[in-house]
C-alpha cells in the first residue's frame, strides 16, 4: 500500500469513527425537538461566542508573531491571522493538517522558512498543552465532589500499570534516545535534512530566545481567556443550560478540547459526544438539550471556520498585493 492510499485508508477510517459517535450520541434524540431548540435559540449569545473565538485566534496570532521575531524574521499581524484562520479551516477537513497548512501559507506569503515556522508552532502547541493540563488540574481541584471518584478511578490503575511496568518505561526512553541518536547520525551525514533539523530546533527554540516573554505570556492569557468566555456563553442560549457558569465551562472546555484534539475531521461526534455525555452525566441537563446545546455550539463554530477561512485565504492571495516582508 501507498503513503497516499495508506493516508486516505485512515481518513477514511477517522471519519467513520467520527460518523458512529455522531450517531451514538444523538440516537435518542428527538430531531424536531432538535430544530425547535434550534429554532428557540437565543442566537445573540452564540454570535457573542463566535467574537470571543475571533479574538482568541488573533491573539494567538500576535503570540506566534513574537515567536517569528525571535526567529529573526518579520511578518504582518494580518498575514498570521490569516495563517492561523486558514490553519482552523484546513483541519475541520483534514485532522492536524492546519499546523503544516499555516506555515506553508506564511512561506508563500512572507517568504518565512517552514522548517522554523512548523518548530515554532510545535513549542506554541505545547505552551498550550501546559495551559490545558493547568486549567484540568483546577477543575478537578474545585469540582473534586463531582469528579474525584473518576479521577481515582482511572488514576489508580494506571499507577499501579505504571509500576508493574517499569522495565517497559526504561525500553521506551532507550528507543527514544536511540531514535534522536539516529537523527543526529543522518544530519551529519546529510547536509540538507540537517538544515530543515536545525530550522526545526530553531523554531521550537523560539520560546526561549524571544525577547519580550511578558508579552508572550500576556497573548497566552488572552488566547485561553477567551476561550474560556467562547465556551460559557452558549450556556445561555438555553434556558436549560443557562445556570451553568465559569467553572463548568472550563470543565467543558478542558475535556471537549480532548475530543476535538482527536484525529477526527472538526472534532465531528467526538465534540458531540463528550459535551452530550458531561452535561448529562455530570450537570443533570436532559440528554434532548444537552444534544441541542453541542449541535448549535459545534455547527456554530464550524460555519464560522468555514467562512473566516474562505475570506482571509481569499483576501491574502487575490487582494492583498504586497511584497512579502522578508527578501
Amino acid at each position: 500500500m501507498n503513503k497516499k492510499a495508506s493516508k486516505t485508508l485512515w481518513y477514511i477510517v477517522f471519519l467513520a469513527l467520527g460518523g458512529a459517535l455522531l450517531w451514538l450520541s444523538f440516537r435518542n434524540i428527538d430531531l424536531s425537538q432538535l430544530w425547535d431548540d434550534i429554532k428557540g435559540a437565543k442566537c445573540s449569545w452564540m454570535l457573542l461566542s463566535l467574537l470571543c473565538l475571533a479574538i482568541s485566534l488573533y491573539f494567538r496570532a500576535l503570540r506566534w508573531n513574537i515567536q517569528i521575531e525571535a526567529l529573526g524574521y518579520k511578518t504582518r499581524a494580518s498575514s498570521t491571522y490569516a495563517a492561523v484562520l486558514i490553519a482552523y479551516l484546513a483541519n475541520c477537513i483534514f485532522p492536524r493538517l492546519g499546523e503544516v497548512v499555516r506555515c506553508s501559507v506564511l512561506k508563500r506569503k512572507e517568504n518565512i522558512p517552514f522548517d522554523k515556522t512548523l518548530g515554532s508552532v510545535i513549542s506554541e502547541r505545547i505552551i498550550d498543552l501546559t495551559v490545558l493540563f493547568g486549567l484540568a488540574f483546577l477543575v478537578i481541584v474545585f469540582q473534586w465532589k463531582l469528579l474525584g471518584s473518576l479521577v481515582t478511578s482511572w488514576m489508580v490503575p494506571l499507577l499501579n500499570k505504571l509500576k508493574d511496568n517499569v522495565l517497559f518505561g526504561i525500553i521506551a526512553i532507550i528507543l527514544v534516545a536511540v531514535g534522536f541518536y539516529g537523527i543526529i547520525i543522518l544530519c551529519k551525514k546529510n547536509k540538507k535534512i540537517a538544515a530543515i533539523w536545525h530550522g526545526f530546533i530553531a523554531g521550537v527554540k523560539s520560546v526561549v530566545t524571544m525577547k519580550e516573554k511578558w508579552r508572550f505570556v500576556l497573548y497566552t492569557l488572552g488566547v485561553w481567556g477567551f476561550y474560556v468566555l467562547m465556551t460559557w456563553l452558549p450556556f445561555y442560549m438555553l434556558s436549560e443550560t443557562s445556570h451553568l457558569g465559569v467553572v463548568e465551562a472550563i470543565t467543558l472546555l478542558g475535556i471537549a478540547t480532548m475530543g476535538i484534539v482527536a484525529p477526527v475531521p472538526g472534532g465531528i461526534g467526538t465534540y458531540h459526544f463528550i459535551a452530550i455525555t458531561l452535561l448529562n452525566g455530570f450537570y443533570g441537563i436532559s440528554e434532548q438539550v444537552a444534544g441541542s446545546f453541542a449541535a448549535i455550539n459545534h455547527g456554530s463554530q464550524m460555519v464560522f471556520y468555514l467562512i473566516t477561512g474562505v475570506l482571509a485565504y481569499i483576501v491574502m492571495f487575490f487582494f492583498d498585493k504586497r511584497n512579502p516582508v522578508n527578501n
